[in-house]
């Protein structure tokens, strides 16, 4: 165990690891934060900022001398700092398990091998792939296999040769050709899991998007008792499939005619677990800091119905020439006592920014999803009515 008034490293300077040292510090530990970037959001609360690139050894060195162990706030950390560190700290999660996730090629590969049910798909490492790709994939989704997140590098398609054109548009990096399947809903699973092999998940997360970036989160999940447990067990299975360390999420997808399948793992907390900062008696960021300091894990039981409102920077402004800036009416939010304000202390808003979070709680989810609908009118968030 690394005991409270030690240091604690993180690689990557963004909201997920703002709210790592939040966590970490009400715990008693300082934090050291290397991040190439001169004034992010977990550099301005952290206890030190190594300003250093992710690759840079003279920066992993004074890190690796500051903090006997380090975690990482985001996926594309480079597998190589993971080793550089791992020579002489305690690193979670591993280069191993991170590296996977990294590819959707090697994701789908593991995935697949280990007997998790995924959508059908298809490699395409070239465009005349996209030529001669099963029909039996179309329509669907071409995704690249590396850097796509909230769905940036990801084009639908119909035929072979629209494949071809999202292919090119993508740069011509290799990707994966995904059937669509006939969605239920999208739910998530955020699960722990120490040195020891002890696991922990919180509540199943149902996941509504828009424009390929997570919209809200409504928390437990409208799914069966049944649904929920198996959604969980995958979740522990895959941890341990992939001996994996830290928090880990596991996005999947529910079809309509009750198929469970993965779509992709997350190595890190993730924007669908944040409600557990107010709903839960332990939060995703807690949990990341007791994994990787020794401690034991804590309670994952949620005490109260909640939703997570997406916060992106569309709602600072006017219009849809977002050319007008404005303040949001954050008074009209406050106003709703059980409506919690996150916000990630980022200079710029920007659309399509995550800015914040909004976590609405309730005494009954019905309650939790009438604030957030409240919450997503004051914002001028569109899908409010939607919302039900």
């Amino acid at each position: 165990m690394i005991p409270p008034g030690s240091w604690l490293g993180l690689l990557g300077g963004g909201q997920l690891g703002r709210m790592f040292c939040m966590a970490a510090q009400r715990l008693g530990y300082r934090v050291a934060v290397l991040d190439p970037a001169a004034d992010g959001p977990a550099a301005s609360v952290a206890d030190r900022h190594i300003h250093a690139d992710y690759l840079d050894p003279a920066g992993l060195a004074r890190l690796a001398a500051l903090a006997p162990a380090t975690t990482t706030e985001f996926e594309n950390v480079p597998a190589a700092a993971l080793d550089f560190l791992s020579k002489s700290s305690r690193v979670t999660p591993g280069a191993a398990s991170v590296a996977i996730a990294q590819d959707r090629i090697s994701e789908k590969t593991f995935l697949s091998g280990h007997g998790f049910a995924v959508a059908p798909h298809g490699v395409l490492r070239e465009a005349g792939d996209a030529g001669v790709a099963d029909l039996s994939l179309l329509p669907g989704i071409v995704k690249s296999a590396r850097l796509g997140y909230d769905g940036k590098g990801q084009v639908r398609v119909g035929t072979r040769a629209e494949a071809a054109a999202a292919f090119v548009a993508l740069t011509g990096v290799p990707c994966v050709l995904e059937r669509l399947v006939d969605l239920a809903c999208e739910v998530s699973v955020i699960v722990a899991r120490d040195e020891s092999d002890a696991v922990a998940t919180w509540p199943v997360a149902e996941n509504r998007h828009r424009d390929g970036i997570l919209d809200v989160s409504i928390v437990p999940a409208r799914v069966d008792d049944a649904l929920a447990a198996r959604a969980r067990r995958v979740a522990t299975d895959l941890a341990r499939a992939l001996d994996y360390r830290g928090i880990l999420c596991v996005e999947m997808f529910v079809t309509r005619s009750g198929d469970l399948l993965v779509n992709e793992i997350a190595p890190r907390p993730h924007n669908s677990g944040h409600a557990t900062i107010d709903a839960c008696a332990t939060s995703q960021f807690e949990q990341q800091a007791r994994v990787l300091a020794g401690l034991p894990l804590g309670d994952t039981a949620q005490h109260t119905p909640a939703v997570m409102v997406n916060l992106l920077g569309d709602a600072w402004y006017d219009g849809a020439d977002r050319v007008a800036r404005r303040e949001p009416a954050w008074e009209r939010v406050l106003a709703h006592p059980r409506a919690k304000l996150h916000l990630y202390g980022k200079r710029e808003a920007r659309p399509g920014r995550k800015m914040g979070h909004v976590t609405c709680l309730g005494a009954t989810l019905d309650e939790a999803i009438a604030t957030a609908r409240e919450v997503k009118r004051a914002l001028r968030i569109p899908g409010a009515d939607e919302l039900a």
